[in-house]
């Protein structure tokens, strides 16, 4: 495991993908991660798809998946004492993260200004929506929405009829993302300086700014940049389908034409720029897919394509990504260890550390308040009697 975050303690109030997802990484990395869940529920993700353990509804993959290496404690921060705990351990944390609605870490007397009372370099990071200002802020968010507002759902409609909801939940999975890069750009600037920060991450900006070219045309008088996308292609080949494109490099469509064995279409007036290529973009998809018709499987097309230098790749269900040999090769699924389900396995943190794979810190909670007692013991120093009475008044839970 990496150790570039050993000895950084995170208080974790996030739930769902956004927060947990950043979390993950910050675990991942060796920081102490203290995930604070809900008695009795916990995380909504923990009831989510595919229960590992028949005896229980609290052990969905989802959860696991990206809450692996966390310890889970159970607070109820609707009683009194509860919150006091909560205070304590944000006294004691390096790191904060929460993805409620803004205003919500107020009512409870856990917002930036009361933690900050207690610890004044703390890292601070909230996760919205739609940020902690602007008329928008208190509006409730999901991926759904968040891909709606963002005009991403209006520019993958392309030709369909109506816009449809997209699979992946890319806006919570980039927040989550972009909040663990800042957290530790503030991380490092709190050890060269002593100041902590409060950090403010959106959703809908972050998706956004995953958009590369039609926000670039239209903030600047510009016309929407329509779908499909000119020079990428998605096409059935003996059974299979096939992804390959022409643009996003100066050479790649004259190595295409020489492939087709057109290289004259290289020269041709109606291809010879890339605006050019542009405005002829049907009359090129057809001629590409007509010469992808006479290749009888997708590897004969694509040893053709790969000799001329040409980007192309099998369309892949999830079950052929997961047995992938690149993966595999990469470490890119490992397992962690489970109660019940014995090894289960997880994705892993997407990048490499000093030549090797980040592995999971460790399994994720089982239970919801699992290590309640020893987070309370260790971080806290509280006696058992206390912890014991905090259990009684149900401020605390523990399995």
């Amino acid at each position: 495991m990496s150790d570039l975050l050993a000895g950084v303690t995170v208080l974790d109030f996030s739930r769902v993908l956004a927060g947990p997802y950043c979390t993950r990484l910050l675990a991942d990395l060796g920081a102490r991660v203290i995930k604070v869940e809900r008695p009795g529920h916990g995380d909504d993700t923990r009831r989510g798809y595919l229960q590992l353990d028949a005896a229980r509804t609290d052990q969905a993959t989802y959860f696991i998946r990206v809450n692996a290496g966390k310890q889970s404690v159970g607070l109820d921060l609707a009683h009194p004492d509860g919150r006091a705990v909560a205070l304590e351990l944000a006294r004691r944390a390096d790191v904060l993260v929460e993805n409620f609605l803004p205003g919500v870490m107020a009512k409870l007397a856990l917002d930036y200004d009361a933690v900050r009372a207690v610890r004044p370099d703390v890292v601070y990071c909230s996760i919205s929506g739609y940020g902690q200002t602007g008329p928008l802020r208190a509006q409730p968010a999901f991926a759904l929405l968040i891909q709606a507002v963002s005009g991403l759902m209006y520019l993958e409609q392309q030709g369909d009829p109506a816009p449809w909801p997209g699979y992946l939940q890319a806006a919570d999975v980039l927040a989550g993302t972009h909040a663990f890069g800042a957290i530790c750009a503030a991380l490092l600037r709190r050890a060269r300086t002593g100041e902590g920060a409060h950090l403010d991450v959106s959703m809908l900006e972050t998706l956004v700014a995953a958009e590369d070219i039609t926000f670039g045309s239209v903030l600047n008088g510009g016309d929407e940049y329509a779908g499909p996308r000119a020079g990428m292609i998605v096409h059935a080949v003996g059974g299979r389908h096939l992804a390959l494109q022409y643009v996003g490099g100066p050479d790649l469509w004259s190595r295409l034409a020489g492939a087709m064995g057109r290289p004259e279409l290289d020269a041709d007036p109606r291809f010879a720029t890339p605006a050019a290529r542009r405005e002829h973009w049907p009359l090129i998809r057809t001629m590409v897919c007509g010469w992808l018709d006479g290749f009888a499987t997708i590897d004969a097309a694509m040893e053709t394509l790969r000799s001329a230098r040409v980007p192309c790749a099998p369309v892949l269900a999830p079950g052929e990504v997961a047995e992938l040999p690149h993966l595999a090769a990469r470490r890119a699924f490992p397992a962690i260890s489970h109660p019940t389900a014995g090894a289960v396995r997880v994705t892993a943190t997407p990048f490499h550390v000093d030549g090797a794979a980040v592995a999971p810190g460790g399994p994720a909670p089982y239970r919801v308040g699992e290590h309640t007692r020893a987070v309370l013991r260790e971080v806290l120093a509280y006696p058992d009697d206390r912890i014991d009475d905090l259990l009684k008044s149900g401020a605390a839970t523990a399995p």
